[in-house]
């Protein structure tokens, strides 16, 4: 799958929406588990052990491993340049878990960088930030769809239909003037356009 597919599944009393990076695989939240193939293979589950996926395999035949990045190199961790994150304003990015994705934003504070998931409490399918940076006036975060209200500093919500909810926090990190993903429920992260 080239673009990732952006999933929520929901159970009686949870909630989890993430980037989902693959062409088959499963989900779950609660009691509820959300299965998925879209190649026309049938895949494997816990409970049937009769049918493989296929390896994926490059135009040599040779296998690819899916989670290899093109330059191994680089730190799987740095989101960002601190100056590339408005002032006013948020950078989008991907933390990343194996072939699942948390969409997240970064915003500068006066104290430096925070993360918060790109996720309304009220709503989770509606982004703070739809690719163009997520509000920010007087100090806080603004949800572009019912108009709540979230400290910058702490994510709480003192206005609008999720008031005293808190925004989901991802861990960050700043050495250098970049931004680092420090996050051990993350193994990498990085940007995402505009």
């Amino acid at each position: 799958m080239d673009d990732p597919v952006r999933v929520t599944v929901e159970s009686n009393d949870e909630e989890r929406t993430v980037r989902i990076h693959d062409d088959e695989g499963e989900l779950s939240v609660g009691d509820a588990t959300f299965r998925f193939d879209v190649t026309g293979v049938r895949t494997r589950s816990a409970d049937d052990e009769t049918h493989e996926t296929p390896d994926e395999t490059d135009a040599n035949g040779e296998s690819v491993d899916a989670g290899d990045d093109e330059d191994a190199t680089a730190d799987p961790h740095y989101l960002a340049a601190v100056d590339d994150i408005p002032e006013r304003g948020t950078l989008r990015f991907e933390a990343r878990t194996g072939r699942y994705g948390v969409e997240g934003i970064l915003q500068r504070t006066d104290e430096g960088v925070l993360a918060w998931e790109n996720a309304c409490p009220h709503e989770p399918d509606v982004k703070l930030d739809k690719g163009f940076g997520a509000l920010v006036n007087g100090g806080q975060l603004v949800c572009h769809k019912h108009g709540a209200r979230f400290n910058c500093d702490d994510g709480f919500c003192t206005r609008g239909p999720c008031r005293g909810s808190v925004l989901d926090a991802i861990g960050v990190e700043v050495r250098d003037d970049e931004v680092y993903l420090d996050d051990e429920r993350f193994e990498a992260g990085y940007a995402l356009d505009g």
